[in-house]
């Protein structure tokens, strides 16, 4: 036991005896660092993939992936209610479609919404009372 543990009687958590193995911040930072890794190989392989043959000319680029991404609040609220209306565009040109509608949404749309953080700081100006007793 450590010297802390046999002069108060408790055991430090993650502490063991002298030439244990210790679990350290660094350690576990590790293990969570593997697991995200193992976890976004995971869920790559479930992204959707689109032939180039697929594209046509014509189909909607970076410009509409942008206004599509814009609207998407309210597109989103109208695709609930009938079938005619969609919230992406398909079939349409890939990348730089699916770049303008993240940056519809992220920029323009629904994620451009500021939110504003005020700190106050209080401080307490009294003079401490000595109580005698």
């Amino acid at each position: 036991m450590s010297r802390f543990a046999i002069r108060t009687g408790v055991m430090q958590r993650g502490l063991g005896e002298p030439g244990s193995r210790r679990v350290t911040g660094f350690t576990i930072m590790l293990a969570a660092a593997v697991f995200a890794v193992i976890a976004m190989l995971s869920l790559s392989a479930c992204a959707a993939t689109q032939q180039s043959t697929a594209v046509a000319p014509n189909s909607p680029g970076f410009l509409l992936g942008l206004w599509h991404g814009f609207i998407f609040p309210v597109a989103w609220i109208v695709s609930l209610f009938t079938s005619q209306v969609s919230i992406y565009a398909v079939p349409n040109n890939g990348g730089w479609y699916n770049f303008g509608y993240f940056l519809g949404i992220v920029v323009f749309g629904v994620g451009a919404r500021k939110s504003q953080t005020v700190y106050r700081d209080r401080v307490i100006d009294v003079r401490a009372r000595r109580i005698d007793g």
